[in-house]
């Protein structure tokens, strides 16, 4: 594994303090989900299951989807470094158990790292720090456009 330069740790202090402060303007500020800790190897975050569930009072599996992708991205997005953006084109999921209430967490952790890709395994757990879900994101690596919003 490489070393971290010695100023990405506050670049990557600055991308958890701008990705929690998006908040209702993008879909993970509106799901409630925070980062907790990032690094280009390990991201860490949390959302509430209430305001997150179906119909049957569950935690819904497309908000697992949701935090699995948020912390994959992010993830993607240290790993491609500056000049670069990411876009995701695959991700699955197993989900394991039923949640009714509190805080579930994610972990997504490095699987595959290259110039033009990159993949995450993610783990989703419940208060009780029993496995709800298990997924796993791959995003492709580009460059970005200058003045542009991303990849075309």
């Amino acid at each position: 594994m490489e070393s971290v330069a010695p100023d990405s740790a506050d670049r990557e202090r600055q991308i958890i303090e701008m990705f929690n402060d998006l908040g209702e303007r993008s879909l993970p500020g509106r799901m409630g989900i925070r980062i907790v800790a990032a690094s280009p190897e390990r991201i860490v975050g949390t959302m509430p299951v209430e305001g997150n569930t179906q119909p049957y009072g569950l935690l819904h599996g497309g908000a697992s989807c949701v935090l699995a992708e948020t912390l994959g991205s992010l993830g993607s997005a240290l790993q491609a470094g500056p000049g670069r953006v990411t876009v995701g084109i695959e991700i699955n999921a197993t989900h394991h158990r039923a949640v009714r209430s509190g805080l579930v967490t994610g972990e997504a952790t490095l699987a595959h790292s290259g110039r033009t890709m990159s993949t995450f395994d993610i783990t989703i757990s419940d208060d009780a720090g029993r496995r709800v879900c298990t997924a796993r994101l791959s995003c492709l690596h580009r460059d970005a456009v200058p003045g542009g919003q991303g990849p075309a």
